[in-house]
C-alpha cells in the first residue's frame, strides 16, 4: 500500500487527485464552499462517518461545530441520520467513500432517502480509481448501481470549478443527489465563465466534425489535455462534458453525436452500467449508427498501486487517449 505524502500542515493520501505538473489547483473545494454558503443557509447539516480528513468536510465542521455529525464508521447509519434530519426541515450533506454509501448502504439510499424524497446530498469521494487503495477502496461500478435507483439524482463533476458550483446547486434540487466527489488539491480545468446545470451536458471543444469525445467526471479533463495535443498535429476534435449522469441529456448527446463522424467515450468507471452504457443506449434508441471506442475500466478488481501506475496498467491515461482519438 503506497504511503500518504505531507502536503504542508496536511497529509495527502486517499482519494486525492495526483497533481500536474504546470496545472492550477484548489484545495477543498467542497468543503469550503460549503462552509461558506452554510453561513447563509442554517438548514444546512454536514454528517460524515469517521472520513471528515479524507472527505474535506473539516472546513464545514471548523466554521459550524454545531451543525456537524461524525455518526461513527457505519454508511447505514449515516445515510438514516441525515434522512431523518430532512424530515424536519434541515439539507444533510453527507460525506463518506464511495464503495461504503455504493455496497454498504444501498437500501438506505433507495429506500430511506430516494424513494422518500429525502433531502439528502451525499458527497461521495474516492470514484474510481483517484486512489492506489485497490479493490476495497475504488468506486468502479457506482454509477452502475445508483443509476438503478429512482428519482436519484447523479452528478459526476470534472474538476474544481465545477465542484463548487455543484455543492451550491444541490441544495436547490429536490431529494437526494448523489455526487462523485473529489478532494485535497482538486485540478482546475474548466474555464472560469463555465456554469453548470443539472441535466445538462456542455460542450468544451466544438471540433471539426470528424472525432468527437463524449466524456465525464476527470476524465473530461483528460480528453481537454488530450485534444489540445493533437490539435497541434491539425486534429480538431470536439468535446462534450456529461456532468450529469442522472436525468442524462440525451438530446445534448444525440445533438453532439450527429454532428462528428467518429465518437470516443471516456470515464472513470467500468465501460459497463456507466457514461458509455448510456450512450450506446441512446444512440441506439434514436437510430444512430457510428463508430465508437470506449475509454474506461474492464469488468474486474484492481490492484493497489500509485494513481498513474493504475491509470497506465487500466489503459486510462494521456497516452491511451492519444492513441485512440489517432485511430489505435
Amino acid at each position: 500500500m503506497p504511503e500518504s505524502k505531507t502536503l504542508g500542515d496536511r497529509t495527502r493520501g486517499m482519494g486525492e487527485i495526483v497533481e500536474v505538473a504546470g496545472k492550477a489547483t484548489e484545495l477543498a473545494p467542497f468543503g469550503n464552499t460549503l462552509a461558506e454558503m452554510a453561513s447563509s443557509r442554517p438548514e444546512i447539516v454536514g454528517l460524515t462517518a469517521d472520513m471528515g480528513r479524507y472527505s474535506d468536510i473539516l472546513p464545514f465542521r471548523d466554521a459550524h461545530a454545531d451543525r456537524f455529525f461524525n455518526v461513527g464508521m457505519a454508511e447505514q447509519n449515516l445515510i438514516m441520520i441525515a434522512a431523518g434530519l430532512s424530515k424536519v426541515g434541515k439539507i444533510a450533506y453527507c460525506t463518506t467513500y464511495s464503495v461504503f454509501i455504493t455496497r454498504r448502504a444501498y437500501d438506505f439510499v433507495a429506500i430511506a432517502c430516494a424513494h422518500s424524497r429525502a433531502n439528502v446530498k451525499i458527497f461521495a469521494g474516492m470514484p474510481g480509481l483517484v486512489n492506489g487503495y485497490g479493490a476495497t477502496h475504488q468506486a468502479t461500478e457506482d454509477l452502475n448501481m445508483m443509476r438503478g435507483i429512482a428519482d436519484l439524482t447523479i452528478i459526476d463533476p470534472c474538476d474544481a470549478t465545477e465542484l463548487k458550483q455543484v455543492v451550491r446547486a444541490v441544495a436547490d434540487i429536490p431529494g437526494t443527489v448523489y455526487v462523485r466527489n473529489l478532494r485535497g488539491k482538486v485540478p482546475v480545468e474548466l474555464p472560469a465563465d463555465y456554469r453548470f446545470e443539472v441535466g445538462k451536458a456542455k460542450v468544451l471543444r466544438e471540433g471539426d466534425g470528424e472525432t468527437g469525445i463524449i466524456a465525464t467526471g476527470y476524465m473530461s479533463a483528460r480528453a481537454l489535455d488530450a485534444a489540445r495535443i493533437v490539435a497541434g498535429e491539425g486534429r480538431d476534435v470536439g468535446l462534450l462534458h456529461v456532468g450529469t449522469i442522472k436525468p442524462f441529456d440525451s438530446a445534448g448527446v444525440l445533438e453532439f453525436a450527429r454532428r462528428h463522424k467518429r465518437l470516443i467515450v471516456a470515464e472513470n468507471h467500468k465501460t459497463t452500467g456507466g457514461l458509455g452504457t448510456l450512450v450506446i443506449e441512446a444512440l441506439y434508441d434514436a437510430g444512430i449508427c457510428k463508430p465508437l471506442s470506449r475509454i474506461g475500466l474492464a469488468d474486474g478488481f484492481f490492484e493497489c498501486g500509485s494513481q498513474e501506475y493504475l491509470e497506465a496498467k487500466y489503459q486510462v491515461d494521456l497516452p491511451r487517449f492519444l492513441e485512440v482519438i489517432r485511430g489505435g
